[in-house]
């Protein structure tokens, strides 16, 4: 019997050590294969070229091409599966949000003081199995600028100012993994400013959380913003849980709050989509809708069902609109969703479930 064949992964960075770090995260995993590095974007070329890598990992700062650049370029004309690599700065962390927008399936940070790499060697093989079976979306041809709100979807009236929803107790609860960045964009975009409040969970490291809420702040009606501990959770607002803390819901003197800690990782996540979709199922029950969107593995689905059993509305993501349908599936399968819907019509359903006239 043939062994089954190995993921083929392409280190595109022009630091050598950086290229050695990452080789060695891969070099013990028996299911992937590095076949090869390339210092910058010219010698990657000719590289996939030669030697037809499955997934590719790209360093976004460097010289004779920025990796932004050959990204799009890839993308157009040989699209295949990218994992971006780049440091935890404020100012990489933007791009490398940019590039997930061009068509990149995920993002991972370089080893530094704040990720070692020890965590290195436990997040990459997850990130690049999942990036193996991605589906890959179509890249827009340029950004939308981020200081352009979108105008408001067919169906969707947001009130004046001082409007406040008709269920004001509804809470929403929406995770995510491998493409869900701009899943999440997508569906935020959506929403109205009269909107329950919203509490999410991406699988993102620190400091791209940050970049990746002050993003959606810019280009969505609610406000948004990363979840600090103790911060309450109001109708028009969406709280991202910050890379490497658990965010859960409690209720304090009759208002929803948020509790962002530290603690072991759920089903090798931090944060987590179960911890947020228990907490959520044990205080706002019936009054919560959860969606659980694109991303790789399990997490989510036994929160979703513990929501559902608590009275909670409960939506998955169908697996035609999904780049990774792994999460999604799961949740389908222990029974935990009431609706199976496209990545365009979740939006308008979390407005109805909520009972929200608008």
């Amino acid at each position: 019997m043939a062994e089954p064949r190995k993921i083929k992964v392409l280190i595109v960075d022009d630091s050598a050590i950086v290229r050695k770090l990452l080789a060695e995260a891969l070099g013990s995993e028996a299911d992937i294969e590095v076949v090869g590095t390339a210092p910058d974007p010219f010698v990657a070329r000719d590289k996939i070229l030669s030697l037809r890598p499955d997934v590719l990992t790209l360093d976004i700062e460097m010289p004779r091409m920025d990796g932004l650049t050959f990204l799009k370029k890839l993308m157009r004309f040989h699209p295949m599966p990218v994992i971006v690599i780049s440091s935890l700065g404020q100012a990489s962390s933007k791009i490398a949000l940019e590039a997930l927008q061009f068509g990149a399936v995920d993002v991972l940070a370089k080893p530094s003081g704040k990720y070692s790499v020890g965590e290195l060697r436990h997040d990459l093989p997850h990130k690049v199995r999942a990036a193996a079976h991605a589906r890959l979306q179509r890249a827009p041809a340029e950004a939308t600028p981020v200081a352009v709100r979108p105008p408001i979807a067919a169906g969707f009236h947001p009130g004046p100012a001082g409007f406040h929803p008709g269920n004001s107790s509804a809470v929403i609860a929406i995770g995510a993994s491998t493409g869900g960045t701009e899943a999440i964009r997508q569906v935020l975009m959506d929403l109205p400013l009269a909107c329950p409040g919203v509490l999410i969970v991406q699988h993102i490291p620190p400091v791209f959380s940050t970049a990746f809420a002050n993003r959606l702040n810019d280009l969505c009606r609610m406000q948004v913003k990363e979840a600090a501990n103790g911060d309450r959770l109001t109708p028009g607002l969406a709280l991202v849980a910050p890379g490497n803390f658990h965010m859960t819901l409690r209720k304090a003197g009759g208002e929803y709050r948020v509790s962002v800690q530290d603690g072991p990782r759920v089903c090798y996540q931090r944060p987590a989509v179960d911890v947020l979709f228990e907490s959520v199922a044990s205080i706002a029950g019936p009054d919560a809708i959860g969606a659980l969107l694109t991303g790789m593995g399990m997490d989510g689905a036994e929160g979703l069902l513990k929501m559902k059993r608590a009275g909670a509305k409960t939506i998955a993501q169908d697996e035609a609109s999904c780049v990774v349908f792994g999460m999604p599936r799961e949740a389908i399968r222990l029974g935990a969703v009431d609706h199976v819907l496209p990545l365009h019509r979740i939006a308008g359903e979390l407005m109805a479930l909520s009972a929200v006239a608008v």
